[in-house]
């Protein structure tokens, strides 16, 4: 088996959706940080990318609903910014 570019970029993404949950747990991160948010969101959209040369509909699927709930997540961080500035 061939390692290809299309398997480091998921691989990378999801080393940091991993990372983003692992922090999590670790109480080092909050669930409503911008950081824990940005992570799943590049993450998602890295294995999104991957997805495009190693098709799978149902990880398409859920990467579609990973990136929404991390844009939920982001436009709620920045309201929040917004709001107490």
């Amino acid at each position: 088996m061939e390692f290809t570019f299309a398997d480091a970029v998921g691989m990378s993404g999801t080393l940091l959706v991993v990372l983003a949950y692992f922090l999590l747990q670790l109480e080092r991160m909050e669930a409503s940080s911008l950081g824990y948010n940005a992570l799943n969101l590049v993450g998602a959209v890295l294995l999104l990318i991957s997805l495009l040369v190693n098709f799978n509909l149902a990880s398409f699927v859920i990467e579609i609903f990973w990136i929404a709930a991390s844009v939920i997540g982001l436009w709620r961080w920045f309201q929040r910014r917004k709001a107490s500035a």
